[in-house]
């Protein structure tokens, strides 16, 4: 085992993980993170910064902005969560992971400072971006909320502007029941005279943003409200989305599923508000080449063609109320087989409900501890009209459906994030 795979491995297993453990690695409040800042030198304070928060599309809406950034002449550090595969895709600089000896040595030190206090996982990793960004001498770094916003890892920084990209249910037992009490706890991002873009937000969820921006004085701007494209178009062959008329001359991007039309809007809406020039080649190159200059997957990306293979990391109702629709049109049109698996603490009820009718099941369940077993899902899902055959693994369930579509059929994996990191990491064995 290298020192890397020792370090890695000490990291999931000796400390908090939300991804294995869930509620139980979140730890609310700053002063565990401030402090830990504080001994590695208060990297916060020497990076600009990009705050994006949200329920659904921070990931795609970091990424758009970091690839910009690179392309408009700009050292730009990108911080995401969580990882597919490897633990590095997390903190990149122009989209490069941080190598894996800068991974060793931040623990190495961390490890000998012993300090009095127990960060989690992702207290340790928003340290470690931030420090890699600050010796890298970064101008500029987007940095993704993990979880909530007020009470995040992440809300140490002082961001030259903020981004929130949408409001649904999600991680309700931590952030509130209802979409305004998680509002309330996403808008913590907002700070005094920062501009904020809100992406989406409606009702009550509008009037909490509203209240916290006028509380703060800081300028809002809500992108729903004036869409900065005259028409979305498909490209020839499918594989992109062209953008006519936006302030920048019209470009073509990559990510195709529906509900990047709205977070394309809320880039160009951030764009606009940053203090400094951004250049319409800068965005035109940026948006068309997001995936190579990030790193970015899991969001309708297409692993093959025939079948076709999709996967996506949508794993809450919000997001499958854009996903839903979209498989619909595709099962209308031909064969669709459904390779899904959840963990444990999702309103799975609900995003089933979204799922369609005339699809081909393959359940299964991703191999972290909070996986939802498959025969768990299966017996839910017969109770919401959906049927299909189980597997022990998220590989041997895409090899089925796989083996069972004909060539024109559609073959989509997803359901938790965790199934498109199963995948990932099969398609490389």
């Amino acid at each position: 085992m290298t020192r890397y795979e020792e370090t890695t491995e000490w990291l999931f297993s000796q400390v908090p993980m939300f991804q294995n453990i869930g509620a139980g690695a979140y730890k609310p409040g700053l002063d565990n993170v401030l402090r830990l800042s504080e001994a590695f030198g208060n990297p916060h304070q020497r990076v600009k910064t990009v705050h994006v928060g949200g329920t659904n599309g921070k990931g795609s809406t970091s990424s758009m902005l970091a690839s910009v950034f690179q392309l408009n002449f700009m050292k730009t550090g990108l911080f995401t969560s969580p990882h597919l595969v490897d633990f590095r895709e997390r903190i990149r600089v122009d989209g490069e992971m941080i190598p894996e000896d800068e991974v060793v040595a931040f623990i190495d030190r961390y490890r000998a400072m012993n300090l009095p206090i127990e960060p989690s996982f992702f207290e340790l990793t928003t340290v470690m971006a931030l420090d890699w960004f600050a010796r890298c001498g970064v101008d500029i770094a987007v940095m993704e909320v993990g979880l909530g916003g007020r009470l995040d890892s992440t809300n140490i920084i002082t961001p030259l502007v903020s981004v929130i990209t949408n409001i649904s249910l999600d991680h309700t037992a931590l952030l509130g029941h209802t979409e305004a009490e998680i509002a309330r706890e996403k808008a913590g991002i907002i700070k005094p005279g920062i501009p904020v873009v809100i992406g989406r937000a409606d009702g009550d969820v509008r009037r909490v943003f509203a209240d916290k921006a006028s509380a703060e004085g800081a300028p809002i701007d809500f992108a729903q409200d004036n869409v900065l494209y005259d028409a979305v178009e498909t490209g020839s062959d499918g594989s992109k989305l062209v953008y006519r008329g936006t302030p920048y001359g019209s470009f073509a991007c990559p990510l195709t599923a529906d509900c990047q039309r709205e977070n394309v809007n809320t880039v160009l809406h951030a764009l606009r508000l940053m203090p400094f020039t951004v250049y319409p080649g800068s965005v035109v190159r940026g948006m068309e080449f997001v995936l190579e200059r990030t790193g970015l997957t899991g969001r309708w990306t297409t692993l093959c063609r025939s079948p076709h293979l999709v996967c996506d990391t949508g794993h809450n109702p919000g997001g499958w109320e854009w996903l839903g629709p979209q498989l619909a049109r595709i099962a209308a049109d031909g064969p669709l087989s459904m390779v899904i698996g959840f963990v444990s603490d999702k309103d799975i009820r609900g995003i089933l409900r979204m799922m369609p009718r005339d699809a081909r099941y393959y359940f299964t369940s991703p191999s972290v501890k909070r996986g939802l077993p498959a025969a768990d899902l299966a017996a839910v899902a017969a109770d919401c009209g959906l049927h299909g055959k189980v597997y022990d693994s998220v590989g041997a369930a895409c090899r089925a459906a796989l083996a069972d579509a004909p060539a024109h059929g559609t073959v989509f994996a997803g359901g938790s994030t965790f199934v498109v990191a199963d995948l990932l990491s099969a398609l490389r064995q």
